[in-house]
C-alpha cells in the first residue's frame, strides 16, 4: 500500500501514524532507535506490507501488469489502490480528505525535528503538490506514476500504467474494495497487539 493507506490504517495517534509513514526508510532493527509510538507505527507498516504482498487479490491485480512492468507491478498497484481509497474516501472516513490531509501535514510539521533527513527533504514537495489529495484524480495518479518513473531513470515505464488503470478501472476498483476490507481488520488487530505489547 502507498502513503494514504498506511496513514489511514494507523489509527488516531499522530506519532504512530508518522512512524508508519517513515517506515520504508527504516531498515532491520534500526526502528528501535525511535520512540515507542514510532516503533509501533514502523512495525504496523511492515505488517501491512507483508499482508498486502501475500494476498491473492493483490496478486490478481499485479498479475494484470506483470508482463509489461515486471517487478514494478507491485509498486504500481500500491499507487492505484491509493487512488481508489482517495476516490472513495467518504466510505472510510467521516472527515473530508482535504481536512484529513491537512491535519496530517500539520502533524508532520509539528514533529519535524523527529523525522529522518530524507523525509524532511521530501515534505516540501508533498505539501506543495498536496500528494494525499491528488491521489483522488486520474491526473494526480498520472503525475505520481510519472514521478516514480523518473526515479527509476525512466527504466520502469511506470508512467504508462495510467493506460492500464483506465482500461481495467472497474477490475482494479473491485479488487481494491474487496482486499481493503480485510486489510482494515488485520491492521486493527495488529495495532491492538502492538499497543498492548508496548504498554507492558
Amino acid at each position: 500500500m502507498n502513503f494514504l493507506a498506511h496513514i489511514y490504517l494507523s489509527g488516531d495517534n499522530d506519532l504512530v501514524t508518522i512512524g508508519n509513514f517513515i517506515a520504508d526508510g527504516i531498515k532491520g532493527n534500526d526502528y528501535k532507535n525511535f520512540n515507542k509510538e514510532f516503533q509501533i507505527g514502523i512495525l504496523l507498516h511492515r505488517h501491512i506490507d507483508t499482508f498486502t504482498d501475500a494476498h491473492e487479490t493483490v496478486r490478481q491485480s499485479t498479475k494484470r501488469l506483470h508482463e509489461k512492468y515486471g517487478h514494478y507491478s507491485g509498486v504500481i498497484v500500491d499507487i492505484l489502490y491509493d487512488h481508489f481509497l482517495a476516490k472513495n474516501w467518504h466510505l472510510y472516513s467521516d472527515s473530508p480528505l482535504n481536512d484529513y490531509a491537512e491535519n496530517f501535514y500539520n502533524s508532520l510539521e509539528e514533529h519535524y525535528d523527529l523525522l529522518p533527513i530524507g523525509i524532511q527533504k521530501m515534505i516540501p514537495f508533498m505539501l506543495s503538490d498536496n500528494w494525499l489529495l491528488s491521489y483522488a484524480s486520474i491526473d494526480g495518479i498520472s503525475k505520481v506514476l510519472q514521478g516514480m518513473n523518473r526515479r527509476t531513470k525512466n527504466r520502469s515505464g511506470m508512467h504508462e500504467a495510467i493506460n492500464e488503470l483506465e482500461l481495467f478501472y472497474n477490475d482494479f476498483e473491485i479488487e481494491f474494495t474487496s482486499f481493503f476490507k480485510e486489510l482494515i481488520i488485520s491492521s486493527k488487530q495488529k495495532l491492538e497487539e502492538l499497543s498492548k505489547e508496548y504498554a507492558r
